[in-house]
């Protein structure tokens, strides 16, 4: 692993496959908000905006969609 960052409280590795460690200097690594927020400070990362979640359909064409099943059921 490759020394990126040196501090008092953690030190931070990076891995042969790009990804970042950060271990306390109790010898612990550190996992979680935790590690997100030592490697944003640092800004060797950065954080995607959460995607918003699609509009449903309206409910006219929710009943319309259910009515033409029926429609199309041949009659005996």
């Amino acid at each position: 692993m490759k020394l990126v960052a040196k501090t008092e409280d953690y030190t931070i590795y990076q891995k042969r496959n790009q990804r970042y460690s950060v271990r306390k200097d109790d010898r612990n690594w550190v996992n979680g908000d935790d590690k997100v927020a030592i490697l944003l400070e640092h800004k060797l990362i950065e954080v995607a905006a959460p995607k918003a979640p699609e509009p449903e359909a309206p409910a006219e064409e929710a009943v319309a969609a259910d009515a033409a099943p029926e429609a199309e059921t041949p009659a005996e």
